[in-house]
């Protein structure tokens, strides 16, 4: 795709970022944060997928650490003491609580299909990797400062 635009707007987008499309990337951000997503879709890049979650108590409840999205919405992640396998029958655990909400039954519904699809689809390998989460808490820095919070 190729964007024409006027040197000044050019000009503009170099004081954001002097890599023209992430300036853009930038400046859109926000809009992107208002356009209504579902409450679980995949974000795909190239073969691989990630699920993409609106955030709910009831997910990190049953063991899930949500990683935070500029867009509002969250990945989700787990340490190694809980599989796919395991979160699959935690969810449909606490898909039988006649008291889950009915936006975290949606969720948990939505994320137990994609992962039994993937799990009976011969195309599709799960896999567990790691990610790197930074994780505030609380204490003063050696400098004898307050961690920045990003």
């Amino acid at each position: 795709m190729t964007l024409t635009l006027p040197e000044t707007v050019i000009d503009a987008l170099d004081r954001v970022d002097h890599d023209l499309s992430r300036a853009v990337v930038r400046i859109a951000q926000p809009q992107v944060r208002k356009r209504p997503h579902p409450a679980v879709e995949l974000a795909t890049f190239g073969s691989r997928s990630v699920i993409v979650v609106k955030p709910s108590q009831t997910l990190e409840r049953i063991g899930v650490v949500l990683v935070p999205l500029p867009d509002g919405r969250a990945l989700i992640s787990f340490d190694e003491s809980l599989t796919a396998s395991r979160l699959e029958l935690k969810i449909e655990d606490a898909l039988e609580d006649r008291a889950l909400p009915e936006k975290d039954a949606e969720i948990l519904t939505a994320i137990r299909e994609l992962l039994k699809d993937a799990r009976r689809s011969p195309s599709v390998t799960v896999a567990q990797r790691n990610i790197i989460v930074l994780e505030h808490n609380g204490r003063n820095d050696h400098n004898g400062k307050k961690a920045p919070r990003k």
